[in-house]
């Protein structure tokens, strides 16, 4: 009994070291010292932009042009995957589109608690991933160098504009860093022609970035551990592929270190923006950058009730705004050519529109319908109405009550069929709408699960496969499977580049879609 309670004792003892070791301060003032080094690495090439990897890297810097979402459990020693749900096409482009920057590539930004240089998501996800789109932009540019007898002029012209711009040896290797083991870069090799099928098969694309990428992607490496010689950074010219350089921010040496400022001492944490509901209080990195200055000059003492106090004067405000906002319109290329797949958009226009919080609201093509997180002044952005699945119901500022349609959906983890009772309803007010033309917000807590779910289940239901509302005339007469399903998905994370819809809330829209009987 003495020996239960001593080992109790000790468990107790460093859980209470641990907590005060991942304090608030401490994690952070772990995130601003690292922002430093991202920013450093930023400068030395100022035109690539700077992308997150969600969730832990969007706490790293103060502005990012976009973020993606690659996770590291893609690239874990026994699931080793390419899943065709997460494939930030969004990226390919960005890297690819030299017409609005002097030149391609881009920068991630990404980090990790376990004493690593690297997550497993830059070590292997993204070269998994890079190499997996170059093997299809491969195949791609093969089948259209085909007889000319094959294909019509316009073919013919676009496929000459593709060979000349591309380099007369692309490569499509796979390039994963030192330090992953022969034995697994041989498993990872034996698998990418198989994921290169299942990127074919997906409907995505390819024909977009094909045409934007004029050399390879490839991803560099570099961590705090990383030797750069600031006389001697490399030019764009002389590399031959375009660059995803994979920034890891944190320092890999040791979990918890002991630091000392001019004020302060505190304890340098690894990775510090992980799993951020177990230390953040509330506090959004959008609502951390706002305010860096106060709460690292705040101290250990007074840090918590600094973030207590932002965090509930950004909800009132939130609660009270409804200011403008202005649009955003990225255009890439149009195609001239349709690509396989079935699900094609007409445009490549990608459409965000976003307030002054940092938030956005994706417009979905041409199809009238919106994903967003709740707190928009929807006038302002055009929408004619409003399905929010939020759990709390805000204030919506639009004047014709019948426009907004609340249902408190929860998450799939807290109630498995919430979404499926509630997609009834959300289909009933979306056709009421569409159907005359109205252009319809979805909103939700974040804006990237729920929310992205119930639009997915409107796409199906509503439209048919090139994205062209029918009242549902072509859901009826086709059994929807897990294959179309995706290719709708693929459509909509093109345009919502942060969706995120998880496991649990897909399989309610499927389930509800393999029988509805509305």
């Amino acid at each position: 009994m003495a020996e239960e309670t001593a080992s109790m004792s000790i468990y107790r003892a460093s859980r209470t070291i641990k907590r005060r070791q991942s304090s608030l301060y401490n994690s952070l003032r772990s995130i601003h010292e690292d922002s430093i080094f991202v920013s450093e690495i930023a400068q030395l090439w100022p035109e690539l932009p700077l992308v997150a990897n969600l969730r832990c890297g969007l706490w790293y810097a103060k502005k990012f042009h976009s973020n993606c979402y690659f996770k590291s459990t893609d690239g874990h020693t026994n699931n080793l995957s390419f899943n065709t749900s997460r494939l930030n096409l969004h990226v390919a482009i960005l890297a690819g589109n030299e017409f609005i920057r002097q030149k391609g590539g881009c920068m991630i930004v990404d980090s990790t608690r376990k004493g690593k240089r690297f997550p497993d998501s830059m070590s292997k996800t993204i070269p998994i991933w890079t190499c997996v789109l170059n093997r299809a932009i491969q195949n791609y540019r093969d089948k259209i160098n085909k007889p000319i007898d094959e294909f019509s002029p316009n073919i013919m012209l676009f496929a000459c504009i593709q060979l000349s711009s591309s380099s007369s040896q692309w490569d499509s290797s796979l390039h994963l860093p030192l330090w992953v083991p022969d034995t697994e870069k041989a498993r990872i090799e034996s698998n990418i022609n198989k994921w290169v099928n299942q990127l074919e098969e997906s409907g995505a694309d390819i024909s977009s970035f094909s045409s934007l990428l004029k050399k390879p992607l490839r991803p560099l490496w570099i961590s705090q551990k990383t030797v750069i010689w600031l006389n001697e950074v490399p030019d764009y010219n002389s590399w031959d592929f375009t660059p995803i350089i994979l920034i890891s921010s944190s320092a890999s040496s040791d979990i918890y270190r002991q630091k000392t400022s001019s004020e302060f001492s505190w304890n340098y944490i690894a990775g510090a923006g992980d799993d951020e509901e177990s230390w953040a209080r509330g506090l959004t990195p959008l609502l951390f950058w706002n305010n860096v200055y106060d709460l690292i000059n705040s101290g250990p003492d007074l840090c918590n009730q600094k973030v207590a106090d932002f965090v509930e004067k950004d909800r009132v405000y939130r609660a009270q705004r409804g200011h403008n906002a202005p649009q955003v319109s990225i255009k890439p290329t149009k195609m001239e050519i349709k690509s396989s797949s079935h699900f094609q958009d007409r445009s490549l226009e990608i459409i965000m529109e976003n307030d002054d919080t940092g938030h956005l609201i994706y417009w979905l093509g041409f199809t009238n319908l919106a994903v967003c997180a709740t707190g928009y002044d929807f006038k302002a952005f055009d929408a004619d109405c409003v399905l929010n699945c939020d759990q709390n119901k805000d204030l919506c500022t639009l004047e014709d009550s019948e426009a907004h349609l609340h249902l408190p959906i929860m998450n799939s983890k807290f109630d498995r069929f919430s979404l499926q009772r509630n997609l009834p309803s959300a289909l009933h007010f979306a056709k009421l709408h569409l159907k005359k033309g109205k252009r319809l917000a979805v909103c939700c807590n974040n804006g990237e699960d729920i929310s992205v779910c119930v639009c997915l289940a409107i796409l199906i239901s509503l439209f048919n496969v090139e994205g062209v509302y029918d009242d549902g005339k072509s859901f009826k007469e086709t059994q929807i499977t897990k294959f179309d399903m995706r290719q709708r998905l693929i459509f909509l994370c093109k345009y919502a580049v942060n969706a995120r819809p998880s496991r649990g809330n897909l399989k309610q829209v499927f389930n509800f879609l393999a029988g509805a009987t509305y």
